[in-house]
């Protein structure tokens, strides 16, 4: 759909009908102040949206400042967003403006704002409510600005309400204009488009052949257009002519040709690659698996055929799944209760007396992860203790 321009605007490619439909609703939404919600999975682009939305109003001439609430702490975003006086806390050894101040007259992009905490959320609404701002340590100044709030997130918010995670009186504060940027798998009719404006960002000239371009279009792209930048990227590198073909791309883009088995073939040979990426390939399950089934490019059924998988080959023991899938000791009770919370969890009696798993040799389907580097010190958790049932 879209990539950053030199100059920092946004380009915006677009052909399919849901895209421009997308487009639509955001050149509507530039011409009002209303605060706009934008949804969507990781890679879609939903900060270049944000950015078209700031420089087609009226408050282009002024800042378009971008927050991840993501990256920040409870008490850093605080600071970050209302800023701070000197002497409030340990290292403030200045006066420091928040992001609101400094996007007075413009727009605040608040990205990730499913991230925030409850904390975090109240304040939040106090501000878009009165439109003050108190500096943390400031206790008795208050100033008024004038922001155009834009947020973002991948997570559905509504389910976070119902969790009682995310406050229901903020969520409709932000989503008075709601724009949902769908996935690249639901308008692969974007693919070639956006895949000729990546090839003329090469340092060559280059052109996709038909049957690259096929599988680019059978790809799922859980990373979205991310992913597909960094798949051209890496394709311009390999292509040794003017072609890039089949063989320039990645295995994980190659096989989505051998994808179309029946759905319960398919299914099978998932859960066979999630154990084997696990195993022998080098991934991780909170790394890498976890975030794909957040992205939802791996079903439950994956996850739950990939433990039945591991206990056979553990025999039923739960705890030495976590040896197998290259998961820290400390981290079973949060394994666990992420099985638990996902409907993943498998009963593990029937395995005391199965045979181990067998070795596979499959080719793998996921995408295209960084395989882990040797682990850092991981800091000390919460007392293990056993889940119910589990030895």
């Amino acid at each position: 759909m879209n990539s950053h321009s030199n100059g920092g605007a946004p380009i915006i490619v677009a052909g399919s009908s849901v895209m421009l439909e997308v487009l639509a609703i955001a050149e509507r939404s530039a011409a009002g102040n209303a605060k706009v919600l934008i949804t969507g999975e990781s890679g879609v682009g939903k900060d270049l949206i944000a950015r078209h939305i700031h420089l087609n109003s009226k408050r282009a001439s002024h800042p378009f400042i971008a927050v991840n609430c993501a990256g920040l702490t409870e008490t850093l975003l605080e600071s970050e967003l209302f800023g701070h006086v000197k002497g409030s806390f340990t290292g403030a050894y200045r006066d420091k403006r928040g992001k609101l101040q400094m996007a007075h007259g413009g727009t605040l992009f608040l990205d990730e704002v499913g991230e925030m905490s409850l904390r975090m959320q109240a304040l939040l609404l106090r501000f878009l409510e009165t439109g003050e701002i108190q500096s943390v340590g400031a206790h008795d100044e208050v100033a008024h600005v004038d922001v155009r709030v834009i947020a973002a997130t991948n997570k559905n918010l509504a389910e976070r309400v119902a969790a009682s995670e995310f406050r229901e009186d903020l969520l409709y504060r932000l989503r008075v204009i709601h724009i949902h940027v769908p996935p690249l798998r639901e308008r692969r009719e974007d693919i070639p488009p956006l895949v000729a404006h990546l090839l003329k960002r090469a340092d060559r000239r280059l052109t996709m052949s038909e049957n690259a371009m096929e599988l680019l279009q059978r790809y799922r792209w859980p990373g979205n257009i991310r992913e597909l930048q960094n798949v051209i990227e890496q394709a311009t590198w390999f292509a040794d002519r003017e072609i890039i073909d089949v063989g320039h791309l990645p295995p994980a883009v190659r096989s989505a040709g051998e994808t179309l088995l029946p759905t319960r073939e398919r299914r099978r040979q998932v859960a066979d690659d999630l154990y084997d990426a696990l195993v022998s390939g080098g991934y991780s399950f909170w790394e890498h698996l976890h975030p794909i089934f957040l992205q939802r490019a791996i079903t439950r059924h994956d996850v739950r055929e990939l433990i039945v998988r591991g206990l056979r080959t553990t025999q039923g023991n739960y705890r030495a799944l976590l040896r197998l899938f290259g998961i820290p000791r400390h981290d079973y009770k949060r394994f666990y209760n992420f099985l638990v919370a996902h409907g993943c969890k498998v009963d593990y009696h029937s395995f005391r007396e199965g045979t181990p798993e067998p070795a596979r040799r499959h080719q793998l389907v996921l995408p295209p992860l960084k395989p882990l580097k040797v682990a850092g010190p991981v800091a000390p958790s919460q007392p293990e203790r056993s889940a119910p049932g589990q030895h």
